[in-house]
């Protein structure tokens, strides 16, 4: 199977019915996606784009990640569903969700009473609206396999409202903040040990093992995901570092990324301008955030910034409390 990152054909599907309940017209070849095995990340940036131009709302990913089923998680969503505990699930998304898709990351938190499930998107094209569809969607999940005894003490979004808060409130009926920190789902950490209502022991380790399977056919993560990884955790790191790390040579690395339709320099972008965006609502010195990305002074930082998001820092500081 390519290294190429994707998405399962179950999850596409459900953006494809979500079109044809809703009558939206999609170009004849985003209609077909539903015909392959995996989806490339960039035919379902696509597909996003079309579905949300043609839709003309704008929660429609907050809609359709309350209306997805658990089929469209793939074999992943039965898993969850056979787990013996909350907590056991959240490990068993930890370890299995690059089956769903690899257009993002969880990862888990430990507050003490409370545990942060923080989802980090590496896509940028309608990030906001499918940020929510991931959400909403373990929202309602959750709520589903423990016959509603759990529900998140806050469900947060790194971005503005997309439409009135009351909306958002009557479809996720939970405690909700937005541009904040991080993308995440709060729960109680006495939540962990709420048991499941469809656990089943046999179901679960057969699905394991089908999981594990795929995830090792999948190549568990493509190059570009681990050339990403490695750039969050060390954003100063050049191309030739991360090459080293990977125990490959700059040029190999560059050839390598060509094959899977992309480059260093795109991929850093998108995880700098990421990283930057957070770091922004969190520092109030333009200085650290320009000095933690590498960059040589602020306003090396300041132009890099406005060439990805077409504003200064400035402007998008000023539009989080506006």
């Amino acid at each position: 199977m390519s290294t190429t990152p994707s998405v399962t054909v179950h999850y596409t599907q459900a953006i494809l019915q979500a079109a044809e309940r809703l009558a939206l017209p999609l170009p004849a070849e985003l209609r077909e996606l539903g015909r392959e095995e995996r989806i490339p990340l960039a035919r379902q940036d696509a597909l996003w784009e079309a579905f949300c131009t043609a839709a003309h709302d704008p929660l429609t990913g907050l809609r359709l990640g309350c209306a997805l089923q658990v089929g469209h998680l793939d074999m992943v969503g039965a898993l969850l569903m056979s787990c013996e505990t909350v907590g056991e699930a959240l490990e068993a998304l930890l370890e299995y969700y690059p089956i769903v898709g690899e257009g993002g990351e969880f990862s888990l938190r430990d507050e003490g009473q409370r545990l942060c499930l923080v989802y980090q998107p590496q896509y940028q094209v309608r990030r906001a609206e499918r940020v929510e569809a991931v959400l909403a969607s373990l929202l309602h999940m959750t709520r589903w396999i423990t016959g509603s005894k759990v529900s998140p003490l806050l469900l947060s979004f790194s971005h503005p409202a997309r439409g009135s808060e009351a909306s958002y409130a009557e479809l996720l009926a939970c405690p909700l903040q937005f541009t904040a920190a991080e993308n995440a789902l709060v729960f109680a950490a006495a939540d962990l040990q709420v048991p499941l209502i469809q656990a089943n022991a046999l179901m679960r380790e057969h699905l394991r093992g089908l999981a594990d399977s795929l995830l090792e056919r999948l190549g568990t993560q493509s190059l570009a995901a681990r050339v990403q990884q490695l750039q969050r955790a060390q954003p100063r790191w050049g191309k030739e570092r991360i090459a080293e790390q990977l125990e490959l040579s700059g040029r190999h690395l560059n050839r390598k990324l060509a094959e899977e339709g992309t480059s260093f320099k795109l991929l850093r972008d998108q995880v700098l301008y990421q990283m930057a965006e957070q770091l922004l609502r969190e520092s109030p010195r333009l200085s650290e955030v320009a000095e933690r990305l590498g960059f040589s002074d602020e306003s090396a930082f300041a132009k890099a910034f406005r060439r990805w998001s077409s504003m200064t820092p400035g402007q998008f500081r000023q539009g989080l409390v506006e």
